[in-house]
């Protein structure tokens, strides 16, 4: 089952949709200055109506400080690095903790992709920018060797063919399942249903072709 990633939730709302549907993981963003980022104490109250979830939660970084981030480590299942984070920031993260990093790589050529197979990163994210909510160009993820979270221009209209196509690790979603700005839950429940039925969908042609 491709694993799902719902990003840049950020109010109560947000947070009971995810509840609903259980989603593998749920993004915050956590440096300031984007659209949907919140504070330190919006991101307290909100995780706190997850209760004993097993949705894993991830925080979302951009090019920050280490100490802003070990302030959140206690709170969340694994670290998100969106920004132009080497080699030598991850070394110096994994002083401080044993958290999944997810490194997001911003996808232009092949050299973009190159650089998402080469690193020591936990998970690779492949993306178009920074919660741009567009596509790149997907003739690239051919060149991809490892496991990967797809992004970038994902929504109820595309997320079937991408599945059955390049066949992801997992996939981020934050502004496909949105209307006008907020988290939409019958775009989020639709999207997660496509995911399941697609997934489904070739299982059972894989173990078709396995029997012939």
């Amino acid at each position: 089952m491709t694993k799902v990633k719902l990003c840049g939730m950020r109010s109560r709302e947000d947070i009971f949709i995810a509840k609903d549907l259980s989603p593998d993981y749920i993004g915050f963003i956590l440096s300031p200055g984007f659209k949907r980022s919140i504070d330190y104490t919006q991101f307290m109250h909100i995780i706190s109506l997850l209760e004993t979830s097993n949705i894993e939660k991830v925080g979302v970084f951009v090019n920050e400080k280490i100490d802003i981030i070990k302030k959140y480590i206690p709170f969340i299942d694994a670290i998100q690095l969106h920004g132009n984070e080497d080699e030598s920031y991850m070394i110096r993260l994994r002083r401080f903790t044993d958290k999944k990093i997810i490194k997001a790589f911003k996808i232009k050529t092949f050299d973009d992709i190159q650089a998402a197979n080469d690193s020591s990163a936990d998970i690779v994210l492949l993306d178009s920018g920074t919660g741009t909510g567009k596509t790149f160009d997907h003739s690239l993820i051919k060149e991809i060797n490892r496991p990967y979270l797809l992004a970038g221009g994902l929504s109820c209209e595309n997320i079937s063919e991408v599945i059955a196509k390049f066949h992801p690790w997992g996939v981020d979603v934050s502004s496909g399942i949105e209307t006008e700005g907020k988290k939409d839950l019958d775009k989020a429940s639709k999207f997660m249903a496509l995911i399941k039925e697609t997934s489904i969908n070739q299982s059972v042609f894989l173990q078709g072709k396995d029997n012939i």
